[in-house]
């Protein structure tokens, strides 16, 4: 894979991609570099497709290079740095001090492919994975020291390894499996039937908000919310209203401000659709999963733990945020990242 002018472009083969032209917005400054690429992609179920590939490198030039990524509402942007100040949506992770700190280590985030609603086409974490290995050929990085994937981002994560094994040298997965449990994939079905109801009610923002909402259920644990919206029922307009609605609706505006409906309906198919080999990974790898994590449940991570075979090593917390203790329990994952990003692995220099 590698950077092409669009007149001298090779004929596109059935599982590579390849890079049309780097787009002329990128941005240096204080170690920080944002940009973007417009590619063709090879997808697995809608054939070539044209897409960009929005990225941030932040860090060292000549520091290692760790790719990062999170869940579906996750983005490029990791943390405030003196290029861009706004927060980040891994703030607290990605800072002085901690294991994933931007002035020791090179971090590198995009927005995942149809991030941007302008991809209205079945996508798969294969396609994720394959769109990393162009945005590292095309920023001139042969191989990554870490890939760092957190809920669907560590899906994305495992595809890296098993398809471009060579370009990384160590994983972390947190609260992320080999496939879908059947359970919380019927969890996303119910919340596609919600926007696909807001849709033909003309009512895309409600249909969108309602999924967000029934997606925090399944985020979280019922032990949170028993400490959290343990408080009598309210009428209100005649209505019943219970403690944790402000909560959710909250939520709910907070996602549909800024996540396009086409957006969410694709990445979420996309959990569904992934399948990863554990048997194919042959890169170190150390799974994070968290008791009472109701969409990957402690008994996925053993069993792809198992398909690791001496590659793999589990780490199990116990917290009562479920799905979101990576967001939650900062402190503790960052203990266990530093454990497995200083683990020496076959491809370090001795």
């Amino acid at each position: 894979m590698s950077l092409v002018d669009t007149a001298t472009r090779p004929e596109p083969t059935p599982d590579t991609a390849y890079v049309h032209a780097l787009a002329a917005d990128a941005l240096l400054a204080h170690d920080v570099t944002r940009g973007s690429l417009d590619v063709q992609l090879a997808t697995r179920h809608a054939g070539m497709r044209r897409v960009t590939l929005r990225y941030q490198l932040q860090g060292p030039a000549s520091a290692p290079v760790v790719f990062v990524a999170g869940g579906i509402s996750a983005h490029r942007h990791l943390a405030s740095n003196a290029a861009h100040a706004e927060a980040g949506w891994l703030e607290e992770l990605v800072s002085p001090g901690r294991t994933l700190d931007p002035a020791q280590l090179r971090l590198l985030a995009f927005d995942f492919v149809g991030a941007d609603g302008a991809l209205d086409a079945p996508i798969d974490t294969t396609d994720q994975a394959d769109a990393v290995a162009v945005l590292l050929d095309a920023l001139g990085i042969a191989r990554l020291h870490a890939f760092v994937g957190y809920s669907y981002g560590a899906l994305v994560g495992l595809q890296f390894a098993a398809r471009h094994a060579t370009r990384v040298q160590r994983l972390v997965a947190v609260s992320g499996a080999h496939r879908a449990h059947p359970y919380a994939a019927a969890w996303r079905a119910l919340q596609r039937q919600a926007v696909a109801l807001g849709q033909l009610q003309c009512a895309d923002a409600q249909g969108l908000s309602l999924a967000r909402q029934f997606a925090m259920l399944s985020y979280r644990t019922p032990e949170e919310f028993a400490e959290r919206f343990d408080a009598a029922p309210e009428v209100v307009n005649g209505r019943v209203r219970v403690a944790a609605e402000d909560y959710l609706d909250a939520a709910g505006a907070r996602y549909v401000s800024r996540t396009p409906v086409t957006a969410w309906l694709r990445l979420s198919e996309s959990i569904d659709l992934h399948r990863v080999d554990p048997r194919e990974i042959r890169v170190p790898t150390t799974v994070v999963a968290v008791e009472g994590d109701r969409l990957v449940p402690l008994a996925d991570a053993v069993t792809l733990l198992e398909g690791l075979g001496p590659n793999g090593q589990l780490r199990v917390l116990r917290s009562p945020y479920g799905h979101d203790a990576f967001l939650k329990e900062t402190d503790r994952i960052d203990a266990l990242l530093a454990t497995a990003l200083r683990a020496p692995t076959s491809g370090d220099p001795a």
